[in-house]
């Protein structure tokens, strides 16, 4: 009798601690959500507004992960890079960076390995470890080249959790298209290629965005044995509107990472129709449809008599020549430049053998910096 007792008040014990857990579940998944929000609120407020750079910063983060009232109020505190000039969460590597500052940040090329990480800098230091942000790896084809961009150092795959977007060139290396791997706005449309229809027929995973949006055109113009100077280069970024430059001008903001598969059927259209925008950029000639997108193109340097060399002011940033570096302003495609058209919103050169330094801004997000750089590093048969 006592045997049986005993059974029955392990039992009773086991379902109270069984139901008492699925209670703090449905409350919020710990102890922690029972807090009073206003309490609540003020705490992770001083944790924000304290822990305002990395690596302490990865406390706000932490925060984020202890249940789902804590994540509801730290998204509600932390405000976007363009606001708040910092980088929090994964997202922001796709938001637009900031207004008011530029994010000073670099790249590390392996080239035994072809594969490229972007950091952000937290010194100023050139010797500055930084935090990890996302890396691409080259993929040569026989008619182009791709780079496939990650937001893991040790998994990059388009058929990745961690697949962010790619960056595909023509067979010359003078035209680059930037690709997303999920809609970058609402009523985006999905271009199609032969990547992604395998992509789409294995099924990699429930959970990867394997879409292939197109946002950004890249063109550098053709230049045999530099015969025309330095390189000259043109940026079309289709999801920016040209007027956000302007005074009270927007550039639209992806608030999360889409956990939904973009998996469309064989009976859609889309899936059987070429990408004839695509094809006709990366084999046509150089030109670009007025849909008012923002345009942007390379600051034209000088020439130093003293020096004998084609110079830019990096402001100390850049350290060697190299074809490679460039400084790209907004172009005005009618009427006169305003002051919005000198500033510099992405700059890129080499302090280094296989180490480069890349800073940007709004309106453009660290991944379509990141990506335009990319082209950069390209072999380009008919540019030099």
């Amino acid at each position: 009798m006592k045997c049986i007792a005993r059974l029955r008040s392990r039992r009773v014990i086991q379902d109270h601690l069984l139901r008492s857990s699925n209670e703090a579940a449905v409350g919020g998944g710990c102890c922690w959500a029972n807090l009073p929000r206003e309490l609540l609120w003020e705490v992770l407020l001083r944790i924000e507004d304290s822990e305002s750079s990395w690596p302490q910063r990865k406390n706000v983060v932490a925060c984020a992960g202890v249940c789902r009232s804590w994540r509801i109020i730290i998204k509600q505190i932390v405000k976007v890079p363009q606001l708040s000039g910092k980088l929090t969460f994964p997202i922001s590597v796709k938001q637009p960076g900031p207004k008011d500052s530029i994010l000073q940040c670099f790249i590390k090329r392996n080239r035994s390995t072809q594969t490229y990480y972007l950091y952000l800098g937290l010194t100023n230091s050139l010797l500055d470890v930084g935090k990890f942000l996302l890396a691409a790896r080259k993929c040569r084809r026989p008619t182009c080249t791709d780079y496939i961009i990650s937001l893991q150092a040790e998994d990059i795959s388009k058929g990745s959790n961690a697949y962010v977007g790619r960056l595909r060139s023509n067979f010359l290396g003078t035209k680059f298209s930037v690709f997303d791997g999920q809609p970058p706005h609402a009523g985006a449309k999905m271009g199609k290629s032969k990547s992604s229809r395998l992509a789409n027929l294995k099924q990699v995973s429930p959970r990867v965005p394997s879409g292939n949006y197109p946002m950004a055109h890249i063109s550098y113009e053709l230049n045999t044995l530099g015969s025309r100077g330095p390189r000259r280069m043109q940026c079309s970024m289709n999801t920016i509107p040209a007027t956000s430059i302007g005074p009270g001008g927007l550039a639209p903001t992806q608030a999360e990472f889409s956990l939904n598969n973009v998996n469309p059927s064989p009976s859609n259209p889309i899936f059987h129709s070429k990408s004839a925008s695509l094809e006709n950029f990366l084999s046509g000639p150089l030109s670009y449809q007025k849909n008012g997108g923002l345009v942007m193109t390379n600051k034209a340097p000088r020439w130093h008599e003293q020096l004998q060399c084609w110079c830019l002011n990096f402001h100390g940033r850049v350290t060697v020549a190299s074809v490679k570096n460039f400084q790209l302003v907004a172009s005005p495609e009618d009427g006169p430049a305003g002051p919005e058209h000198n500033k510099i919103i992405l700059q890129f050169g080499k302090v280094g053998k296989d180490l480069f330094t890349m800073d940007y801004q709004y309106p453009i997000s660290a991944f379509q910096a990141f990506a335009i750089c990319l082209s950069s590093f390209d072999t380009k048969i008919a540019c030099e």
